[in-house]
């Protein structure tokens, strides 16, 4: 499958919902795809990471027919050969609904071998009650950009907007913006963002980094592989001793995506944020 091809995806055409459980629903995209336009290799990744995402609208039957609900939390490797595109997956989850299982251990089981097979790596899952005290939402850790008063032109992403500020030395900190937006690469739905990023080393011109943010505003591709340039543009710039970029996405039809990309193997993806 190449860039065309996606036209050709869920998200392009008008579809019905099934109500029972059907795992052809899904539907896998190759990384590669567009890790191609970065020289990116998927067996020479120069990063780890996750993308985790949440499913807010997870339901089915127990076996005496009465509804049961639970959000999901889904994590995907990085270094999987494929994600799942994410209409598939709200199809393949709607399709729950009319099933009836034994048990949330159950349909925990089933969702961790059908979203396996089809990213080919081990995801993990786990199941949430509606009213769980995971679920909660917390203010984004470090500085925010978004109040720097800068102008900007540019709304494609343009690696030669990063600058270093060399008075600052060596740092180690954490920035965020709420700015980010991207577009979806077959519908042009605008997708929403809070973006972070720590590191340790050569100081970022914070000014230059807001910009280099919004420079995405009018871009289309799909939430991975946006932090993916992010990561590597930051890593074309300088090195550091550690760099790790996450952006936790809006919900959308019941969905929402947070990719990680990092230098470091065990890095932890942030808080929830309050706009999911």
């Amino acid at each position: 499958m190449d860039r065309d091809d996606w036209q050709k995806l869920p998200l392009g055409r008008e579809t019905s919902y099934e109500a029972s459980y059907n795992p052809q629903l899904l539907c896998p995209l190759e990384r590669q795809v567009s890790r191609a336009l970065l020289r990116v290799r998927d067996d020479e990744l120069p990063f780890f990471g996750v993308d985790e995402w949440w499913g807010f609208e997870l339901s089915w039957l127990n076996p005496k027919g009465l509804p049961q609900v639970a959000v999901g939390r889904f994590t995907f490797p990085a270094e999987s050969p494929s994600m799942v595109e994410s209409k598939s997956f709200k199809l393949y989850l709607n399709s729950f609904n009319q099933t009836q299982f034994d048990s949330a251990r159950v349909v925990q089981d089933i969702l961790v071998r059908d979203l396996s097979t089809a990213c080919g790596a081990d995801v993990g899952v786990a199941l949430f009650g509606v009213e769980d005290a995971t679920l909660a939402v917390h203010q984004p850790r470090g500085c925010c950009l978004d109040t720097l008063d800068i102008e900007t032109r540019r709304y494609q992403p343009d690696a030669a907007l990063l600058k270093l500020e060399q008075s600052r030395g060596e740092v180690e900190e954490t920035l965020y913006s709420h700015l980010l937006r991207s577009n979806c690469p077959v519908t042009g739905q605008p997708d929403w963002a809070t973006v972070s990023i720590s590191y340790r080393g050569p100081a970022l011109q914070r000014e230059s980094l807001l910009a280099y943010i919004v420079s995405f505003r009018d871009h289309q591709d799909f939430h991975e592989h946006c932090v993916e340039r992010i990561f590597c543009d930051l890593q074309g710039l300088a090195e550091f001793d550690h760099l790790t970029v996450c952006a936790r996405y809006t919900r959308r039809g019941g969905l929402d995506i947070n990719p990680l990309r990092s230098t470091l193997p065990d890095a932890q993806l942030p808080p929830r944020y309050g706009r999911q």
